[in-house]
């Protein structure tokens, strides 16, 4: 068993694995891992060059010594420990040499593996996928008995599936229905429990019961509509903010929500019933960044926090005692940073968050250098966190600002849906109205004012180049897409055509020409400076985006076009600590050399 939690840990880490070793290769690197019930064993994924196709390995982790067993194809996967540690559910793609290239990043599927075996032996568990770009997750009850499957279908959407591993039965509890559910076991009570947006599209708590489901058909194929509306008991209403997370023990229940991606945490009693609010974690602008709970520490639950001067920590919470900070990632000293949250009019006057990030003793006038960034895309929220590059420009007498512009989740899914698919734009004008408002302030002038985005955020920051040339002095668009009329033909991009629509459907293809910043790209227009970076092996987003945008810019422009290409990286993650040093580093130089930054 886990020892349970008591004070917190002190000493020198060690190393448990180092992913060169592991692999074989300098530019190997950890992509993610899940450790076993009882933490004496850890599966982990090792991808080469940063390309996120992963190789799933496992290490002991009083020795450091690993197993034998070695699991290709296993890209961002979801790993679910048997509690005997003699196995595990996990996800893998099929072989690129048995499906083709253009195949190999969808038809993720559920497979048992059996320690010491070989990926062959290993057996199917759940392939029913309603579609090849379905994406599920897996994950089991403490007992072993009861395995959940969470099926994504785009970004609003979730099927959940329950196998009873006493009867070898399958159940579904949740199908075709546009909602996101999120459920797991709680034995305690003989339930599952969880977060759904059905009938509450800002979130709510319910639990259901472990029996009584329709049976799931075989086969696969688009299955009946399955409402569990009927089953369900909430526990915990949908509110104004934004319901983000729970963990539960025996005796307690911890709620995350947000507003405007700025955390707060509650403790209810597990029916549900409001206790407190928990302040001792989250006072100021902070966010809640995991919450877990394991039945070898009742009553306690684990808590990942951090802020824009707070590096990642995980605190001990329960409530009869004190805190217990167990670990903090270190950090050198940093000045005093003012963070505040505020409000500006969008293009059609809704207010739209933002935070705004500066040293106290920067004076902010319309010669402070800021950099503007922001994401509006896949109902993902921007939060206070802690960022060196963040850190860094604001010592240098810089200022961040990070509006939580629509087609992200700040306000919930109605807020998502106002920039998907044909709503674009909007996310497109919300960013611009905070590059306007900063200026119109006197925070910042264009002429000390940057943009910057990566991915999403990097077609953000490209669209609003095209679409507002005049907008700011410097771009650096990182890893973007670019080319929107022929992204699905890239790599695993089919799996964003429910939030940016289908170029084969002439109606949507109208929609996605009009903002695809490769096409709107005009001769002889001024743009501003830009950087646009990307890795060769990225397996995200193909960085065929980033060469065609800098090519197209540097024969339309005399603008200043830099494209930066690491050899040996991806899309980000996995990427080593030294590549990322390196990057920020030329980031900063551009940004502080066309901004006109002293230090």
């Amino acid at each position: 068993m886990v020892r349970p939690i008591a004070a917190p840990l002190t000493g020198p880490g060690r190393v448990l694995v180092d992913p060169a070793e592991a692999s074989g290769a300098a530019t190997s690197a950890i992509d993610w891992y899940h450790p076993s019930p009882d933490g004496t064993l850890v599966a982990f994924g090792t991808s080469i060059d940063g390309d996120e196709r992963s190789t799933l390995r496992i290490v002991e982790v009083a020795t450091g010594q690993q197993r034998p067993d070695t699991l290709p194809h296993t890209r961002a996967a979801s790993v679910a420990w048997l509690p005997d540690n003699r196995g595990f559910a996990y996800t893998r793609y099929p072989d690129p040499a048995a499906v083709g290239d253009d195949e190999a990043g969808y038809h993720r599927h559920v497979w048992w593996h059996h320690l010491g075996d070989p990926a062959t032996a290993d057996t199917p568990c759940f392939t029913d996928l309603p579609e090849k770009e379905a994406w599920p997750d897996v994950s089991l009850s403490h007992d072993g008995r009861w395995l959940l499957v969470h099926v994504q279908r785009g970004w609003s959407q979730t099927e959940v599936h329950l196998l009873d591993r006493e009867t070898n039965t399958w159940t579904t509890v949740v199908a075709g229905i546009e909602a996101a559910t999120g459920l797991r076991v709680d034995l305690d009570r003989h339930r599952l429990i969880g977060e759904t947006t059905l009938g509450a599209p800002k979130g709510r708590l319910v639990s259901l019961p472990l029996e009584g489901h329709p049976p799931r058909s075989p086969g696969g194929g688009e299955p009946a509509v399955v409402n569990p509306q009927a089953l369900i008991t909430e526990l915990v209403a949908e509110a104004d903010d934004i319901l983000a997370g729970f963990a539960i023990t025996n005796p307690h229940l911890l709620v995350v929500r947000t507003r405007a991606g700025v955390s707060s945490l509650h403790h209810h009693d597990p029916d549900g019933t409001h206790r407190a609010e928990v302040t001792a974690l989250t006072g100021g602008l902070a966010a809640v960044t995991a919450l877990a709970a394991h039945p070898s520490a009742p009553g306690i639950i684990a808590i990942g926090h951090t802020s824009f001067t707070r590096p990642d920590t995980v605190t001990a919470w329960r409530p009869e005692a004190e805190p217990i900070e167990l670990t903090r990632l270190p950090c050198p000293p940093i000045a005093a940073t003012t963070v505040t949250q505020l409000r500006y009019p969008s293009t059609d006057a809704t207010a739209v968050p933002m935070l705004l990030v500066h040293a106290t003793a920067t004076a902010i006038s319309h010669h402070t250098p800021t950099l503007l960034t922001g994401y509006g895309g896949f109902n993902i929220t921007e939060t206070p966190a802690w960022s060196p590059f963040v850190a860094t420009w604001c010592e240098l007498g810089g200022q961040v600002a990070i509006p939580g512009i629509r087609g992200g989740g700040e306000e919930g899914e109605a807020w998502h849906e106002a920039g998907r698919r044909a709503n674009k734009p909007q996310v497109f004008a919300d960013f611009e109205a905070a590059a306007d408002w900063l200026v119109a302030e006197g925070r910042t002038s264009r002429a000390r004012l940057a943009i910057r985005g990566g991915s999403n955020g990097g077609l953000l920051v490209a669209a609003c180049l095209t679409r507002r040339p005049d907008l700011c002095a410097a771009v650096v668009c990182d890893v973007p897409l670019t080319d929107m009329v022929r992204f699905p033909r890239f790599l695993i991009a089919r799996l964003w055509i429910p939030e940016y629509g289908d170029p084969d459907v002439p109606e949507e293809l109208a929609w996605l020409h009009a903002y695809s910043p490769y096409h709107q790209v005009v001769d002889g227009t001024a743009y501003p400076a830009v950087l646009i970076t990307t890795g060769e092996q990225d397996s995200r987003v193909d960085p065929c985006h980033a060469r065609k945008m800098a090519a197209r810019l540097q024969a339309a422009s005399t603008a200043l076009v830099l494209l930066r290409v690491e050899p040996a990286a991806g899309h980000g993650q996995g990427k080593p600590a030294g590549q990322q040093t390196e990057e920020r580093a030329d980031v900063l130089a551009f940004l502080a050399w066309q901004l006109g930054l002293e230090p």
